[in-house]
């Protein structure tokens, strides 16, 4: 949906009517048209927030968000930190390929119809040549405080089809003019979804 192409399918993705698709393409749009109001991201500190309403297209038989949805809207998060930090512009320019290798997601609590909600993404972690991020879908209870309805960790890198490998991170912040700086320490759920990743890439 987004620029990104998922690498491997953790979740089969739900049929997509043309209203949907034409939905998804809208809020696509959308985000690339806010983005030029909104000030430069750093993606080695900023988070994207995107804010979202849960339409009846985005309900399956149970009456709350599809499963999939989530997935298609985190592509806009990971998208926004592309757009927002510049990156696009090394992307098109160099005909680059953002990639999502791998996902897991573990959901908390339902999103029904029209129910508000915002997805919140940042960059927890990095190699020399992987980015895993962070999403989190938010919505406000009736007590005012968040509730978090999904949080999933997504390893992506960006790849370079003609030196057919993957881009390094250092030179991705380079382009951006970022200095280069060292991973934060992984926590355990980040260092614990790396070993699963690479245990499947081996499987694989």
């Amino acid at each position: 949906m987004s620029g990104f192409i998922n690498g491997e399918s953790r979740l089969a993705p739900p049929a997509e009517t043309t209203v949907t698709r034409m939905n998804l393409w809208l809020r696509l749009l959308h985000l690339i048209y806010v983005s030029f109001f909104r000030p430069k991201l750093d993606p080695t500190r900023d988070t994207s927030c995107l804010e979202f309403r849960v339409w009846p297209h985005d309900l399956d038989i149970s009456m709350h968000m599809n499963n999939g949805r989530y997935w298609n809207l985190m592509d806009l998060g990971r998208l926004d930190l592309v757009i927002g930090s510049g990156l696009w512009r090394a992307i098109v320019r160099h005909r680059w390929a953002p990639i999502v290798n791998g996902a897991k997601i573990r959901f908390r609590h339902e999103l029904t119809l029209f129910q508000r909600f915002r997805i919140e993404t940042r960059i927890v972690a990095w190699t020399e040549t992987f980015i895993v991020m962070e999403h989190r879908v938010l919505t406000i209870g009736r007590s005012g405080r968040d509730i978090l309805c999904a949080i999933a960790l997504a390893s992506t890198g960006v790849y370079d089809r003609e030196a057919r490998g993957f881009v390094p991170v250092e030179r991705l912040f380079d382009e951006i003019g970022v200095r280069a700086v060292a991973s934060p320490e992984p926590t355990p759920e980040v260092t614990a979804f790396l070993a699963a990743e690479e245990a499947l890439r081996q499987a694989a």
